[in-house]
Order: C-alpha cells, then structure tokens, then sequence
C-alpha cells in the first residue's frame, strides 16, 4: 500500500475551471513563496491571465536543512 501511494505525492494541474472564462481551461503553474515548511505554487488561466487556485507542497525532511537556525 505505500508504494501506491508514493506515486501519487504531488499532482501538477493542468487544467482548471477558470469563472472569466466559463470553463474548464490550461493553466500555467508558477513558483509564488518558498516557505520554511514548504512551497506555495499559484495557477493562472493560460487564456485570460486571471489567478484560479493554488497549491502548496511540504518540504521534504531532507529539504528543510535549509531553514535550520541556529
């Protein structure tokens, strides 16, 4: 069971129901804040530009050396 759901950790949308747009449409994902315990991703409309969700991911533990104050 844990290799199952090790595939699916992190899901990348491709498409979003954007409300300008009065559909489902392509976004593009884009790296908004890293953040001590993980990192904010925005998704914006591909058509009109307008933001239509985000999403934010944890840091791994190996990642967050990074952060480690002293």
């Amino acid at each position: 069971m844990k290799k199952i759901m090790e595939q699916y950790k992190d899901f990348k949308a491709t498409f979003l129901y954007c409300d300008s747009c009065s559909g489902s449409m392509p976004v593009r994902e884009k790296l908004l804040l890293i953040l001590p315990d993980g990192y904010l991703f925005g998704y914006t409309c591909c058509n009109c530009g307008k933001v239509v969700g985000d999403k934010k991911v944890r840091l791994e533990e190996k990642d967050r050396i990074l952060f480690w104050r002293r």
